[in-house]
């Protein structure tokens, strides 16, 4: 025999078989103990499925239990027995008799929910087991359609959808007082911070001030016709609120506040599925080192410029601004993607650009665009509850503002699906008057002419933010000025400091 082949078949008699994890004891005592007392499913049913029983058999028990108990019929060996008298799993195991030793194994049992706890858990990592079964098998394919990244992709996401069971199984009711204590702390902490913002700030006073920050959780749709400057605004406040963060940190250290855990200040995850990575990062040069785009963009650069787009630039590579061009990104990919950085690098902010060019998950060929935008907007403010974060999410707005006399942007502008509304805790416009201004120009020399240029000069580089609808608090309308030169944003206020 050869020798090669000899060692590894010595080696499997050696071996030890490993089983799938599980506990059958745990599981007949749980279904025993359930028969005694049906009342005991309401401590596990909220967690625990028939699915998490290793034994077939115990599954098919366990669900009969269930429905036993939804209908209001007792459950017990007896009246179980006529359900399953000709089941042959049963057979194999005694036969009704089987039914009457579980019940035999009820204990007087006040952790019963550890037992379904046990049970889960087994469950768990067997499907965690699967999972990394189903991995390594999908990575010995040679598809060349599939490539490995799509593979990595592929795998997270299986792995986030088991992550998200888990803990959507952990969560249950709350008692009042537990959130109420949260809300609580809140106050406090805006009580303390008498002046100024609870959430992110903006830097944007008259925003903030309307606003209170942006707040975790929330999902903010800021809408606005093309040309109104939605990326401008966009990469500006994602910036500003990127050096509030990294500020608040280092605040927190300095002060030592109390439970403050943070290892490393909250990150912005910046979503631009219109623009390139080298364009926004172009634009944020271009509004900090004060040197325009165009002249970035042909290098008619002096060298004083060049120590200003030096120091620019070492600033902004200082700070956690992470960017992600993915073109035609989904909602599922995005969470992804999320959900890895707020592991990696804290995030605390989520700018998508924009909202419209995102894909819905389903696959379903027949769903029209209304319902696409109807389940895109569902899932991001899933993301950003489930991440706990706000979430700034770009919008196109509908011709119907072009038809009208008064320009400004209502509510029901909002392009595709009324559920952009619905769902959304914040919707902001972005209106500038200028822009509409500009193109109703009369000819030189006239009346005419000379009111429009008194009016452009009211609204000259004006931006009007406009918030419609704020689900936690009051709606206004907050002033910028806009820089085109710079892509930059400033507050209006003379006497407000500028960003």
């Amino acid at each position: 025999m050869d020798k090669n082949l000899k060692e590894t078949i010595e080696d499997s008699e050696n071996a030890t078989i490993r089983e799938l994890p599980h506990n059958i004891e745990a599981e007949q005592i749980l279904l025993g103990n359930l028969m005694v007392n049906n009342e005991d499913l309401n401590k596990v049913s909220d967690f625990l499925f028939p699915e998490h029983f290793y034994e077939p058999f115990h599954r098919r028990l366990y669900e009969a239990i269930q429905k036993f108990h939804d209908k209001a019929v007792i459950a017990n060996p007896v009246t179980l027995k006529n359900l399953f008298e000709h089941d042959e799993a049963l057979q194999t195991k005694g036969g009704s008799t089987y039914l009457a030793d579980l019940a035999g194994l009820a204990i007087n049992i006040v952790n019963i929910h550890d037992y379904g706890k046990a049970i889960y858990e087994l469950a768990l990592k067997r499907s965690l087991i699967d999972l990394g079964k189903e991995i390594v098998n999908d990575s010995f394919q040679t598809d060349l359609n599939v490539s490995a990244h799509d593979q990595i992709e592929n795998a997270e996401q299986k792995l986030f959808h088991l992550s998200m069971n888990d803990i959507e199984n952990q969560k249950g009711f709350a008692l009042l007082k537990y959130p109420l204590s949260r809300a609580i702390d809140r106050a406090q902490n805006a009580f303390k911070n008498k002046g100024k913002v609870s959430g992110i700030a903006t830097d944007f006073i008259d925003l903030d001030e309307i606003l209170g920050g942006f707040q975790d959780s929330d999902l903010v749709i800021m809408a606005g016709r093309p040309s109104m400057g939605k990326t401008a605004i966009a990469t500006n406040l994602a910036y500003n609120c990127c050096k509030s963060m990294v500020k608040n940190h280092e605040n927190s250290i300095k002060n030592k506040e109390e439970g403050y855990t943070d290892t490393k200040p909250k990150a912005v995850g910046f979503f631009s599925l219109e623009m390139s990575s080298e364009q926004i990062a172009t634009r944020m040069l271009a509004m900090i080192s004060g040197v325009s785009s165009s002249k970035l963009r042909t290098g008619h650069i002096d060298e004083d410029e060049f120590g200003d787009i030096a120091r620019a630039s070492q600033e902004l590579g200082e700070i956690p601004f992470f960017i992600d061009d993915t073109p035609s990104l989904s909602v599922s990919a995005l969470r992804t993607k999320a959900r890895r950085m707020k592991r990696m690098h804290n995030l605390g902010l989520i700018v998508v650009d924009y909202l419209q060019l995102m894909r819905a998950n389903s696959s379903n060929r027949e769903m029209n665009r209304v319902q696409e935008i109807s389940e895109i907007t569902q899932g991001l403010k899933a993301i950003a509850k489930e991440l706990n974060v706000p979430l700034i999410a770009l919008s196109q707005l509908s011709r119907a503002v072009e038809q009208r006399e008064d320009k400004r942007p209502l509510l029901s502008d909002l392009r595709e699906s009324g559920s952009i509304e619905q769902d959304a805790d914040i919707v902001m416009f972005i209106y500038r008057e200028e822009y509409y201004l500009m193109r109703k120009k009369p000819k030189e020399g006239t009346e005419q002419y000379a009111r429009w240029q008194e009016e452009m000069e009211d609204v000259s580089n004006i931006t009007e933010l406009i918030v419609s609808k704020h689900r936690n608090g009051p709606i206004g309308s907050a002033k910028l000025m806009f820089d085109a030169n710079y892509t930059r944003f400033n507050n209006l206020t003379k006497n407000y400091d500028s960003i």
